[in-house]
């Protein structure tokens, strides 16, 4: 893990399990796994990998209870040394358009244990056709989009930008990397951030001077978004929402604000090289999220993550739920519940 500030966490960003703990995992995976239907989406597979979370390893359950409380400086944790397929049977990596994992996995089933012990891992039905668990691969003839299908730099962003109730955290598996292993996730926290920008231009990123697009898939209407802040809650130590492909400023200020920012973040982020059975965990509240280029073969052994969204108050959602279940629906009726001065049409 490289870093471009010297500032340094109060903890330790980075937990490696020892081999007595993945074992542990490792049985509970199995179990998750092999439970009937053995469909990841299935509310009965949901349900198991809820009742399976509490049986974690202390140790795991300890530092994944303290990351929700305060994120740290990095709003981030990389778990490492977690199960992995058996050496010669990961499965070619998917290059396709919507990629999601359906079937349960041993690894697939550990990154649900470990959402499931976070909150409650929820999807979008827009997004990924609403799976729980998703691919994030390259895909032939994406390789400028700026997504999960792409693999030319992807810019800095908060996951969801523009939804109300978007996740509070990213989890991002790693199966397998680049060939050349060079594809860096890259992650920028607000605490490294605002410490580099002048209070004036605080000032104004705290004011509803700015727009977030919202992706074709969801349907909303070009010109539809309302004016919000890119920085919300405590001056002292504020939550950031923005995403640099789709975030525009409404005057001349706050462009030279949103640019000033986006500096800091290019002097504020770091880089991790995820291996197999790493698991990066990012504070969707407060860090933004993005990679660097890299060169797809298209061969069945390119970049392979797989990826999880984790809601915290489960509750906040479920008007947007009417089944009650983990996806949340664009066409939900009534309001959406959130403490932000934003656009509560349904997205």
């Amino acid at each position: 893990m490289s870093s471009h500030t010297e500032v340094a966490s109060i903890v330790d960003p980075v937990l490696h399990l020892d081999d007595a703990e993945k074992a542990e995992l490792t049985a509970l995976a199995e179990e998750l796994s092999g439970t009937a239907p053995h469909l990841i989406d299935d509310p009965r597979w949901i349900a198991a990998a809820r009742a399976l979370s509490s049986e974690l390893p202390s140790g795991l359950r300890a530092r994944l209870r303290e990351f929700t409380w305060d994120p740290g400086t990095d709003a981030m944790l990389l778990l490492r040394n977690l199960p992995r397929h058996a050496p010669g049977e990961t499965p070619a990596t998917p290059s396709v358009v919507g990629s999601v994992q359906r079937t349960a996995t041993v690894p697939a089933a550990a990154l649900a244990l470990i959402g499931m012990a976070l909150g409650e891992v929820v999807a979008f039905d827009k997004e990924k056709s609403g799976a729980l668990v998703q691919d994030v691969v390259p895909v032939p003839g994406m390789e400028s989009f700026q997504g999960n299908a792409g693999s030319t730099k992807l810019n800095m962003h908060t996951e969801n930008a523009f939804h109300p109730l978007r996740p509070d955290f990213v989890g991002l598996m790693c199966v397998r990397n680049d060939h050349a292993n060079v594809a860096k996730l890259r992650i920028a926290s607000v605490r490294r951030i605002v410490p580099l920008l002048p209070e004036p231009v605080r000032s104004i990123l705290h004011e509803p001077r700015f727009t977030i697009a919202a992706p074709a898939s969801f349907g909303m209407p070009p010109g539809s978004e309302e004016p919000r802040p890119v920085l919300t809650g405590s001056v002292d130590d504020p939550d950031l929402t923005v995403d640099f492909s789709s975030t525009t400023a409404l005057d001349d200020a706050a462009a030279d604000a949103l640019l000033l920012l986006e500096k800091a973040v290019d002097h504020s982020y770091q880089e991790l090289l995820l291996a197999p059975g790493d698991l990066a965990l990012v504070d969707n509240r407060m860090a933004l999220h993005g990679r660097n280029a890299f060169q797809p073969r298209y061969d069945g052994a390119d970049r392979w993550l797989q990826r999880i969204f984790v809601h915290i108050d489960h509750r906040r959602s479920r008007a947007s739920r009417p089944d009650g279940g983990q996806v949340l629906q664009s066409s939900a009726p009534g309001p959406l519940n959130t403490p932000e001065p934003l656009n509560t049409k349904e997205r």
